[in-house]
């Protein structure tokens, strides 16, 4: 039904006031998943039937003249690393296998609470590591914009699940770029909110001081709205800031008059030229809409990949040893409890999980922690104090999201260092805890999505939203044929 709307703001507003029928929006988007999801591969599980009963739910409640929340009626896909109520949640790796959790993730709660219907489980790279969607279990994901190309990763499957329109909002964990990247790569919004902002209970573990939730959407609005429904303190969370929701959509329309923009000029290089164009049109359609463009540097920058590639797979080294085949998923038999566990793990993890298991225990072992973790953990703090140091200059970064649009699958499968590169840009923020998230701006190589990356300092996830408001406000202009 093309006259439905397909933005989540829109849908909610025309199901909340009765204009819209939350069953015709679910059956409007699984269509689509039927007629596209066999070459896509956005999803591990279609909850087709279950999101049917939630839908008539959602209508029935407003037949009534209760409002099912902020939400409601909006199709939503959550990355299968996110635990649902005896649903199965396979983190795409075989040592799950169909584990069905015994609760829900608080994000999924707050969801189901704001009339949210949730369509289905979205592919990953297994366990969250991977930069293409590649390293999954159950194979890899399509873009929607060229099918012989990667949505990024590891996130890919929900990036890919927004940009098909077979949901109108999705769920990912950003690690090192988990969300920003794909999102870059596919032409949605996507965003890491400030560490601590959205709880983390319910989302598996790969790296727990790096994991965020965060959403893909459409359009900022419908991200901003999204983000103020899931973040706000958690109490059963100890990493869950005490802070209420981020209030985010009333700084949408304040514009970029007055706005310090910084521009770092000590930046890793690597970016390509069509790539960089786009970035240096960002930072000119900012100043034009009054913002004031402010050189800076961030000399710790470069760094954040080798450091992460320490501190990161250290922490699923620990977190990802509870899967033994004795406390969840799958189990390979073998003659006594040792065999077992490593007969379980080799069975069950795939090639890049045992890489950064192996690559983590080694900087956690004895004689090279200090050498290692220790000199890593010290980098990330050079990082976050060179952020701290820009911030204070500045109200916001501009950087891109990806090096390159989408790459063909296989590209760089044989190559682990060159994926890891993948995440130049992104992985700093994680180290430091700062929000940060992609804006669609414009198109690259073959017409492909290339994403601008709008970064802010911890718990200005308004300023951030402001700024990408513009980007988004200044790239509808140019569509239309509107003069800046």
């Amino acid at each position: 039904m093309t006259d439905l709307p397909q933005n989540a703001t829109l849908i909610a507003e025309g199901v909340r006031f009765g204009t819209v029928k939350a069953t015709d929006v679910l059956e409007d988007h699984l269509a689509r998943i039927d007629a596209g999801e066999d070459e896509i591969h956005a999803f591990n599980l279609v909850l087709a039937d279950e999101a049917r009963a939630r839908a008539a739910e959602i209508d029935a409640m407003v037949a009534e003249g209760r409002d099912p929340g902020a939400l409601a009626g909006v199709p939503i896909a959550l990355k299968d690393n996110m635990c649902t109520r005896g649903i199965p949640t396979t983190c795409s790796s075989k040592i799950l296998g169909d584990w069905k959790p015994p609760y829900d993730a608080t994000v999924v709660t707050r969801l189901s609470d704001a009339g949210a219907v949730v369509v289905g489980k979205t592919n990953l790279d297994e366990f969250a590591m991977g930069s293409s969607t590649e390293n999954s279990a159950f194979g890899p994901t399509k873009n929607p914009h060229d099918t012989s190309r990667v949505p990024g990763g590891s996130s890919g499957g929900s990036a890919a699940a927004v940009a098909a329109r077979f949901a109108s909002v999705s769920l990912g964990s950003d690690t090192g770029g988990s969300i920003r990247q794909p999102a870059a790569l596919c032409g949605t919004v996507g965003v890491k909110p400030t560490y601590g902002a959205v709880s983390r209970l319910g989302l598996i573990a790969f790296g727990s001081s790096l994991d965020q939730i965060g959403p893909f959407a459409h359009t900022v609005d419908d991200a901003a709205l999204t983000l103020e429904v899931i973040s706000g303190h958690d109490p059963a969370d100890s990493t869950s800031i005490e802070r209420p929701p981020l209030d985010l959509r009333s700084k949408l329309q304040m514009g970029a008059a007055g706005m310090r923009v910084g521009r770092i000029t000590d930046l890793p290089s690597g970016a390509s030229p069509d790539v960089q164009a786009r970035l240096d049109e960002a930072f000119d359609a900012l100043a034009a809409a009054g913002a004031e463009i402010v050189d800076v540097e961030v000399p710790a920058f470069g760094y954040g990949l080798t450091a992460y590639y320490l501190i990161a797979p250290a922490e699923a080294s620990s977190n990802l040893a509870r899967f033994d085949g004795v406390r969840f998923g799958n189990r390979t038999s073998a003659p006594d409890t040792n065999q077992m566990y490593m007969a379980t793990r080799t069975d069950g993890f795939g090639a890049e999980v045992k890489r950064r298991i192996m690559l983590g225990t080694y900087a956690l072992s004895a004689g090279y922690q200090e050498a290692y973790y220790g000199r890593a953990q010290k980098v990330r703090r050079l990082i976050a104090n060179d952020f701290a140091a820009a911030y204070a200059n500045v109200d916001v970064l501009l950087t891109p999201a990806s090096p390159t649009v989408a790459f063909e699958i296989g590209d760089k499968a044989s190559d682990p260092l060159a994926m890891y590169l993948c995440d130049t840009y992104t992985i700093p923020s994680n180290l430091s805890g700062d929000p940060g998230m992609s804006v669609p701006f414009g198109t690259g190589d073959g017409g492909l999505p290339v994403g601008v990356q709008v970064l802010a300092p911890a718990l200005q996830d308004h300023t951030m939203f402001r700024a990408a408001a513009e980007l988004e406000r200044y790239m509808q202009d140019q569509q239309e044929g509107v003069a800046p």
